[in-house]
């Protein structure tokens, strides 16, 4: 019967307190060591990113299998690495893990599913960065405020040809921010004023005052662009 030392992870703080993610690890180890497939002699459990392979107790779990002769037992090989080039090393310094999901699986298979879940993972980072880039997008129209309201004008100390210039140069940097977002519009088939209006409102991009699209509002930029 195998000695088996398993490894429970989890990403965040929150799960780990919570027993969220750990439980049905637990229990997974469980029932595979209810199978007769071997003996616990030590549980390690982490708290950290999967993406980080340099982890206290995982270097801890790996030691004590090593220097016990125990087989590494996870969960699910995502708890262990994503890493292709980190399980190749895991294989090489001849500890022995398994998982309990998938506890026939060989070398070959695992590798396989290591690089599918590298894969996955970039995948998973690109579309983040893709989303917090979209947002931040938006965010820049709302930052402007209404740059030819009293509040603005009052600011620039009003009436004087300075303040007017500033009111009058901030109102065309969002005009010309906002043109090839309506011409993207158009070139989609949106071409009225009210079906561009209801697409900006779709695309959560606000108005200078931060308030919702409306055909004359956007009326109001096109005109600024014919002008200009």
């Amino acid at each position: 019967m195998d000695r088996l030392v398993s490894y429970l992870r989890v990403s965040t703080d929150k799960q780990g307190r919570s027993g969220l993610g750990l439980e049905a690890q637990r229990q997974a180890v469980a029932d595979y060591i209810g199978g007769g497939r071997g003996k616990l002699v030590a549980e390690f459990v982490e708290v950290e990113s999967g993406g980080h392979d340099d982890r206290p107790q995982l270097k801890a779990a790996l030691h004590r299998a090593e220097v016990t002769g125990a087989v590494l037992l996870v969960a699910k090989l995502d708890r262990l690495s994503r890493d292709v080039a980190f399980l190749a090393n895991l294989q090489k310094s001849g500890v022995k893990f398994r998982c309990c999901d998938m506890p026939d699986a060989s070398e070959f298979t695992i590798n396989i599913l290591a690089a599918v879940a590298q894969h996955e993972r970039k995948l998973i980072r690109d579309r983040t960065k893709a989303a917090m880039a979209a947002a931040k997008w938006r965010k820049g129209f709302r930052g402007y405020g209404n740059p030819n309201g009293a509040r603005a004008l009052r600011r620039a100390r009003k009436g004087n040809a300075a303040a007017i210039a500033v009111v009058a140069a901030n109102a065309d940097t969002r005009m010309q921010r906002l043109l090839p977002v309506i011409s993207d519009i158009r070139a989609s088939g949106h071409t009225s004023l009210q079906a561009i209006a209801d697409e900006l409102n779709a695309r959560e991009i606000k108005t200078a005052r931060g308030g919702r699209w409306y055909p004359t509002s956007v009326k109001n930029v096109l005109d600024r662009s014919a002008a200009a």
